[in-house]
């Protein structure tokens, strides 16, 4: 997709990262099941490598915004969903909900080579919320929003593109179990702003 097409995102031209099972698109609207023991890591302190996690996405060109709403029910250490930009399995960014220390915490990673992690209290109603994730050359800001009006920062980092299109999608998984139904919506991409950090 390039800048030019940003108000043509049509999710029948998505395509998946690991395909579960159960899914569907209805109109403008995806719905997802996930499958049994999916995630994405690679090797801090646990140690193990994962790239089995589901990501529904599209290349695009040019820098963007991309936005959704994310509906889901997080009761299982590490079950998560959200947004998330993929390279290869070695090098990615995912951010949203992650169930962890007994509570939906807002969440990042970002992996070259390897895994960070970074959590917060989340303080609003997580089976709802909006998150947004902006391409600006070789750098990516991420924030995220109770309302999809006062939007707060979760991460400003670093990702080396090369010139390349980003894959970018809506994700989940759920490591140690399956069945967690996920719905994300109200999905846009428009160019991004001026200033991406400070901006609301």
């Amino acid at each position: 997709m390039e800048a030019s097409n940003f108000d043509q995102l049509n999710l029948g031209e998505f395509k998946w990262v690991n395909e579960p099972k159960e899914w569907k698109v209805n109109g403008k609207v995806l719905e997802v099941t996930t499958d049994e023991e999916g995630d994405y890591w690679q090797g801090t302190w646990y140690n193990f490598y994962h790239n089995s996690g589901h990501i529904y996405g599209l290349e695009i060109k040019d820098d963007f915004s991309f936005s959704a709403c994310i509906e889901g029910e997080y009761i299982k250490l590490y079950d998560q969903a959200g947004l998330m930009i993929y390279q290869d399995e070695k090098h990615w960014l995912k951010a949203g909900i992650e169930y962890n220390d007994d509570q939906p915490m807002i969440s990042s990673v970002l992996t070259n080579e390897v895994s960070d992690w970074g959590t917060g209290v989340f303080t609003g109603n997580p089976k709802k919320f909006y998150l947004r994730v902006t391409r600006k050359g070789d750098v990516v800001c991420v924030k995220y929003s109770l309302d999809k009006k006062q939007w707060l920062l979760l991460r400003l980092c670093p990702m080396k593109f090369g010139g390349k299109p980003c894959f970018i999608g809506l994700f989940c998984c759920t490591p140690l179990r399956k069945g967690m139904k996920v719905k994300f919506s109200e999905m846009t991409v428009t160019g991004p702003g001026e200033d991406i950090l400070h901006a609301n």
